[in-house]
């Protein structure tokens, strides 16, 4: 922990002593991304950028309930459509079913779901189809 500034000193130079002396120790050797280009630099500016950053590496979301579960339906079925096994895109199918079907039956915030549960042997019939 730094020390309080003493009194009577310049702000500035009280500063640079303290980047100075942490230098000198080496308090910034090897911090994470020394060398590298600043990730940032070609966008536009945005005074929000950390909050966007700590959701995006927290997995958060800042859609209402409604729009996050359409998103979590259309995420289900591209990966069912990559599935490996017949197995595997019935139980992806049934899975987002199950939370369409309880979307329905609770209030969520947002825009209206406008969902209803996939018919599983249609998403498997296009699954086939895709396999050839």
């Amino acid at each position: 922990m730094t020390e309080r500034k003493p009194p009577g000193v310049p702000f500035e130079s009280w500063v640079d002593k303290q980047i100075r002396e942490a230098t000198e120790r080496g308090a910034f050797d090897d911090l994470p991304g020394a060398g590298k280009p600043l990730p940032s630099l070609d966008r536009p500016y945005d005074e929000l950028w950390w909050i966007r950053e700590k959701m995006a590496r927290e997995g958060l979301s800042h859609l209402p309930a409604s729009l996050r579960l359409r998103k979590e339906v259309e995420d289900a079925m591209e990966a069912a459509s990559r599935a490996p096994s017949e197995r595997e895109v019935r139980r992806i199918v049934e899975e987002v079913n199950d939370k369409i079907r309880t979307g329905i039956r609770t209030p969520m915030d947002g825009p209206p779901l406008n969902l209803v549960p996939y018919d599983v042997e249609d998403v498997l019939a296009r699954w086939r189809a895709e396999r050839g």
